[in-house]
């Protein structure tokens, strides 16, 4: 699901066109643009939602957003790595996940 941002502008209440903007040109949000109009899938929609809370509700500078966001960006991609790591790990044999077990118990 796609929104456009006009949509997304009416979504959400606090949101100003202005700043939505800033926040395409600085990077912070990533709208696919092949159709012409600014369209925000789900998860950027999400973002920019978490951007409005950060900076209209918690009154987060807009110079601080980009090393929070990176932070959470780096947190996703770690939580992304370590699901991986455990399903590759739920995948071998019961002597190998054994032994992998007892070198964690022992950290």
């Amino acid at each position: 699901m796609t929104m456009l941002m006009d949509d997304l502008i009416a979504a959400i209440d606090d949101l100003k066109r202005e700043d939505l903007e800033i926040w395409i040109q600085t990077a912070l949000v990533h709208p696919d643009g092949d159709a012409g109009a600014p369209a925000f899938s789900e998860i950027e929609c999400a973002r920019v939602q978490l951007i409005c809370t950060l900076h209209y509700d918690m009154d987060v500078e807009v110079a601080v957003l980009p090393v929070i966001l990176e932070l959470i960006d780096q947190l996703h991609e770690t939580r992304h790595r370590l699901r991986a790591l455990s399903n590759a790990v739920l995948a071998q044999d019961e002597d190998v996940r054994a032994a992998i077990l007892a070198v964690l118990g022992t950290r």
